[in-house]
């Protein structure tokens, strides 16, 4: 697979967040990028387009991170799912993970992080 083949999923109630992650998966040459600002919106969105990968906040309105990768999983047991944790959100990494998330990344986005994680699912790390 290459990352003009992948569709990936953007969630985080941070616009500018949302933002930052979609400059950087663009500059990598994905075209298929897709936004959810919540828990919530985040699940019907996977749900409707299947992405390749998606980047989730854990910290969100009407439905958190961790409560959106369990509804993902149960609704699709192979989802990769990379969380985002900010500094004192750490502690809910490891909940995220035994709900189903497969990898990772601390806030502010730096996108070179970004570009190492999916490269390395793109070389099936993960």
């Amino acid at each position: 697979m290459n990352i003009s083949d992948m569709k990936i999923l953007v969630c985080d109630d941070s616009i500018l967040s949302r933002k930052k992650f979609k400059d950087c998966i663009v500059n990598m040459g994905c075209t298929e990028i897709y936004e959810a600002a919540d828990g919530e919106e985040v699940v019907n969105v996977y749900k409707e387009v299947r992405p390749t990968l998606v980047f989730m906040d854990i910290v969100m309105p009407k439905k958190d991170g961790i409560d959106a990768v369990k509804d993902i999983i149960a609704f699709d047991p192979n989802a990769k799912i990379v969380m985002a944790s900010s500094v004192g959100t750490q502690s809910f990494l490891k909940d995220a993970i035994k709900a189903g998330a497969t990898d990772f990344l601390q806030k502010p986005i730096d996108g070179e992080q970004v570009k190492r994680l999916i490269e390395n699912f793109l070389q099936g790390g993960n």
